[in-house]
């Protein structure tokens, strides 16, 4: 059914889910995968806000954009670091499998990618942001299920047990309330 698989990992502990999924469903149809990490602003988080103030103090500048450089190095080595190690167990598993590691909107260029790939399927993560989270932060997985030229299967990462607690404190918090 599937031929070509597309797989949207990032350095999360929730992406090795997607990851096993997809290749659970690489092998048993006989696909390719291509796993996909994209280094974002949004994942490595972008340098401190320049006051207008700071340009009087150029030293402070240059090195917030060292620290931030440095910063983006770290994390583009831990993100092929990963897939290196994903595209390893793949090939044992007997899966034909490629990697590329990209920079930009993680959406977009999972979309882009996966109509220049001809993927069948993309499978990706989802972090169940809600409210203004997802609406400041973005849902990468909202972004591709919209826009993918193909089918997309999204793997729900589970719930933190603190996660849990605080959802809900927050529902006895808030009928409590309204009970008074």
């Amino acid at each position: 059914m599937f031929q070509k698989i597309l797989v949207a990992v990032d350095t999360s502990k929730s992406s090795k889910q997607v990851f096993d999924t997809a290749l659970s469903l690489a092998k048993a149809n006989n696909a390719s995968l291509l796993l996909l990490h994209v280094v974002s602003e949004e994942e490595l988080g972008s340098p401190t806000p320049i006051l207008p103030s700071l340009e009087y103090y150029p030293s402070v500048y240059e090195k917030n954009m060292e620290l931030y450089q440095q910063q983006r190095e770290a994390f583009t080595k831990q993100g092929l670091d990963m897939l290196r190690s994903r595209h390893q167990e793949a090939m044992a598993a007997g899966v034909n499998v490629e990697f590329r590691q990209l920079s930009g909107s993680p959406g977009r260029l999972i979309c882009d990618f996966a109509l220049a790939w001809k993927a069948d399927l993309i499978v990706t993560g989802r972090r169940g942001r809600r409210g203004l989270s997802e609406f400041f932060m973005g849902s990468v997985s909202n972004y591709v299920l919209h826009h993918a030229p193909c089918s997309v299967l999204t793997v729900q990462s589970p719930v933190q047990p603190a996660e849990k607690l605080q959802s809900a404190e927050r529902e006895v918090s808030v009928g409590s309330k309204s009970s008074n």
